[in-house]
């Protein structure tokens, strides 16, 4: 009998093992690709791609709408120079149909003939907004933002120069 029970448990270990072997092989047996379907196949029409419009000037906007074309002349003439002329940036806002007549800035040079470190210039907006720019060295990326007018219908703090027209 012993040598039954042993005969038998060697089948069993056979058939576990063939078992177990045999689904290792179904599991790693690659999974056929699925047929696709006649909505799968066909072709999806282009998203429509939308083009950042340049910004424009909005005369009878308010600050905020007309901020994106103030960053846009201040990164520009930035990125074209790195300049901390004061005039530079005048004469681009002019050209892109700012009032002159609204604007102010701060000094170009320090008071013993260097380039300043950071400068500021700023165009008031109806009554009660100024659009706001500072550039320099010490800033890093141009930072133009709206603001509150100060006394006055100023925009800027300090002693500004007068501008060149």
């Amino acid at each position: 009998m012993p040598r039954r029970l042993s005969a038998i448990r060697s089948r069993i270990a056979v058939v576990a093992l063939l078992t177990t072997f045999g689904l290792g092989v179904v599991a790693c047996a690659p999974t056929p690709e699925p047929t696709p379907t006649a909505e799968a196949t066909q072709t999806a029409s282009p998203e429509p791609t939308t083009t950042a419009e340049e910004p424009v000037l909005v005369p009878d906007g308010t600050a905020e709408e007309n901020l994106p074309l103030f960053a846009a002349v201040t990164e520009q003439v930035w990125g074209a120079s790195g300049s901390s002329s004061g005039q530079a940036y005048i004469d681009a806002l002019v050209a892109a149909g700012f009032d002159q007549g609204t604007m102010q800035v701060t000094q170009d040079l320090t008071t013993v003939g260097n380039p300043v470190e950071s400068m500021q210039f700023s165009v008031r907006w109806g009554d009660a907004e100024c659009l706001v720019g500072q550039v320099g060295p010490s800033t890093g990326d141009p930072v133009t933002m709206v603001m509150d007018q100060l006394a006055e219908g100023r925009c800027l703090v300090g002693n500004t120069r007068p501008i060149e027209g």
